[in-house]
Parts: structure tokens; C-alpha cells; sequence
């Protein structure tokens, strides 16, 4: 127990150290992070936290990792990144959000058959890392890694393609401006208990809780972004 105890207690302080890197920026032009002996060494923590620690910043979609290559910061390219571009200045924050509701409340119920109880503890650090930012840039990162978990839970290629399709649309900076709008302290703590329902439906296996719970979050968003657009017209 103590030695599963000091392996979860490493992979943890290497996770946030492996954050405080990437954000700091000292990591190659490409994003390629150090190697795992090089962060062991480098952080003092043995090769089996930093191999878990990775593991989880991938599952959050803040790394990618590419055979006989390494890590990187970021997502993996994305293959719709051409046909994002064409649809971007099509798809307004509202058409995004319409899409998303034909797509992620079926796949929080996917994730809510095949979640793991450690999905689920990611899944509420992320939410927590959510309610709890401080700035724009840091609530769309953990906002987006959360829903990007629940989309690789779900399991479904087909599905996580599309909802790649439909993130790379959405992280242009016409969405940004427009999603930070619909911001305030009471709307971030209403999103917060979105997503903590979410999240707990999940836990109990209910895969119609877990629909419907993704459907209210989205709607709310959707009609969040309607007002503001209101206010600023």
C-alpha cells in the first residue's frame, strides 16, 4: 500500500511539474518535451511517476505522444485541420453548439458505460482545475480537456473524429471571444454543477442521466451565448 501510496503521491507532483514546464515554455520549438529519464533526473521522481504522470496530462489532452518521436505539448495534429479551416468562418458559436448537442450527449453516455473509476477521478480533478481557473485561457483549457475525456471514454473512433472536427472549429478566436462573454462567477459556478452532474452520472453507470445531464449543460451554454450576443449587438 505505502509503495502504490508514493507512486500515486510522484505522478502527481510530476504532473504539475511537467504543467509548470510546458506553460513556461522551456520546451523545444516543436513542443517535444524533455524524455522520461531527463524529466526523472531532472525532477528527482522515478521513471514509473513520470511514465503515469504523462499518461494522465494525455488522457487531458495537455501531451501527445508519437512512436520512436516522443512527447509533445498540445494535441496531435489534427487530420480535419484543413477542413476546420473551410468550416470556421461558416460556423459561428451558436451552429458549433448545435452540433455539439447532436453529438456529446450521446457520447457521455458511451462514457458512462465505459468509464473507469480512474476516469473518473480525472474527470473531476479536470472539472475542479475548470471552476477553480482564474483567467479566460485557463478555464477553455480545462473546460475543453474535460470534454475531450469524456469523448475519448466513449470509445468510439467515429464519434471522437467528429468531435475533433468540431473542437478544432471551435478554437478559432471568434468562439473564444464569444464563450468568454457568456462568463461570469454565478455562470462558472452553474457550469461547475453541469458538470459535476455529468460526472456523477457517469459514476453510476446511468447512460440516460448522463445524456440528458450533457443536453441541460450544452443548452444552458447555448442560451448563455445567445444572450450575450444579444447584450453586444
Amino acid at each position: 500500500m505505502r509503495d502504490t501510496a508514493a507512486l500515486t503521491d510522484n505522478a502527481s507532483a510530476a504532473r504539475a511539474k511537467i504543467r509548470d514546464l510546458i506553460r513556461s515554455g522551456e520546451i523545444e520549438a516543436d513542443g517535444r518535451l524533455p524524455t522520461e529519464r531527463e524529466l526523472s533526473e531532472r525532477f528527482g521522481i522515478g521513471r514509473r511517476g513520470i511514465r503515469r504522470a504523462l499518461d494522465a496530462l494525455e488522457a487531458e489532452g495537455l501531451v501527445w505522444r508519437r512512436q520512436g518521436k516522443g512527447t509533445f505539448a498540445g494535441e496531435p495534429p489534427d487530420p480535419n485541420g484543413p477542413l476546420a479551416a473551410r468550416l470556421a468562418p461558416e460556423a459561428d458559436p451558436v451552429t458549433v453548439m448545435e452540433a455539439r448537442m447532436a453529438l456529446e450527449p450521446e457520447m457521455a453516455a458511451l462514457a458512462a458505460r465505459r468509464a473507469t473509476a480512474e476516469d473518473v477521478a480525472r474527470m473531476r480533478d479536470l472539472a475542479d482545475r475548470t471552476a477553480k481557473a482564474t483567467d479566460a485561457d485557463a478555464a477553455e483549457l480545462w473546460d475543453g480537456s474535460l470534454h475531450r475525456m469524456i469523448a475519448r471514454i466513449a470509445g468510439n473512433p467515429i464519434l471522437r473524429a467528429a468531435f475533433a472536427l468540431l473542437n478544432e472549429v471551435r478554437s478559432e478566436q471568434r468562439w473564444q471571444r464569444e464563450r468568454q462573454s457568456a462568463r461570469s462567477p454565478d455562470l462558472v459556478a452553474e457550469y461547475d454543477r453541469q458538470h459535476q452532474r455529468i460526472i456523477a452520472a457517469i459514476d453510476a453507470r446511468d447512460e440516460a442521466a448522463a445524456r440528458e445531464a450533457m443536453r441541460s449543460h450544452l443548452q444552458a451554454l447555448t442560451s448563455n451565448l445567445e444572450q450575450a450576443r444579444g447584450r453586444s449587438s
